[in-house]
């Protein structure tokens, strides 16, 4: 099967691409490396360094014969969707649309989508949330993922578009960026490498559902050949607070550091943790990464980036 994966050279996609390989797949990258790096992408794939508002992305589908996208490009920072709405929503939202009508126009068969759990439902009454708790979206880059969903129900109805959407919780692992403001653990990983003080915001006590970035290849693999459509939170259900998370990285590194703490910023959740129970009962997976394991593959891949 042919499939382009956008945000292919990036934390997450660069694992997808490889589990698609894997398979046998054909696979195509579109990604600009504004965030993605070359060295993620595998000598099999094929690069096309491209944004996917460019004007030849279509052609790029065509040529390429192109029957899965699976779109992961996206502008991520939550604080730059703030700071900037418009570049947020001209990225996540009309390059998403762009996407769209090249897959309805050019026959694509299957739409996989990268939206957001925790960001999306917002403020929960009931944990893990479900695919059926309400949406309460607060962040430019909430809305703009949510939008996109409506975009694909709609794609979907009307012209037929297989479409799956796929609700992160927090994901960490290899290759994460420690530079970015999702990269909690990434960041602990390099400050501790470093013997530097860590900073937490808050008492530490706000809790992730932290899932590593193994288990989400593995659910878009299966999110691929199950053909599966509608949305699916990928997650572990489980809540982990941001000091144990940096006790465990501690340990691992045989760092005594204490964490230095700041305010809490404004916003944050106290909470959050969603319900893979859907994905569970549709597919057969289950996230099979504990979260020590997880943490300790990725401060060995920080260790010998170091």
């Amino acid at each position: 099967m042919n499939i382009l994966v956008t945000g292919g050279a990036g934390f997450i996609g660069s694992h997808i691409v490889e589990a698609y390989l894997e398979l046998g797949h054909r696979v195509i990258i579109l990604d600009n490396l504004s965030s993605g790096k070359k060295e993620n992408i595998p000598s099999e794939a094929t690069l096309y360094e491209m944004d996917i508002l460019d004007p030849g992305v279509d052609k790029i589908i065509v040529d390429e014969e192109i029957e899965v996208i699976n779109h992961h490009a996206a502008q991520i920072s939550v604080t730059h969707s703030v700071e900037n709405p418009m570049e947020d929503a001209n990225t996540n939202i009309l390059g998403s649309i762009k996407l769209l009508e090249a897959a309805k126009s050019c026959g694509v068969k299957q739409f996989i989508f990268a939206s957001t759990g925790g960001a999306i439902y917002g403020l929960q009454d009931n944990f893990p949330a479900d695919e059926n708790h309400v949406c309460r979206p607060e962040s430019p880059y909430a809305i703009s993922k949510y939008s996109v969903e409506n975009y694909l129900n709609y794609y979907s109805k009307t012209y037929g578009l297989k479409t799956t959407i796929l609700r992160y919780s927090n994901v960490y692992g290899p290759r994460q960026d420690p530079h970015g403001e999702a990269g909690v653990v990434a960041i602990f990983c390099q400050k501790l490498l470093k013997k530097s003080q860590a900073m937490i915001f808050g008492n530490g006590e706000q809790t992730r559902d932290f899932v590593s970035v193994l288990d989400v290849a593995q659910a878009n693999v299966l999110a691929l050949t199950n053909s599966l459509l509608g949305i699916y939170n990928i997650s572990t259900g489980k809540e982990t607070s941001v000091n144990q998370l940096f006790h465990h990285i501690a340990q691992m590194a045989g760092n005594n550091v204490t964490p230095q703490h700041a305010p809490a910023r404004k916003g944050e959740l106290e909470r959050s943790a969603i319900d893979p129970g859907k994905f569970q009962k549709s597919t057969g997976w289950k996230p099979g990464m504990p979260i020590q394991e997880g943490l300790g593959k990725t401060y060995e891949f920080f260790s010998r980036q170091k």
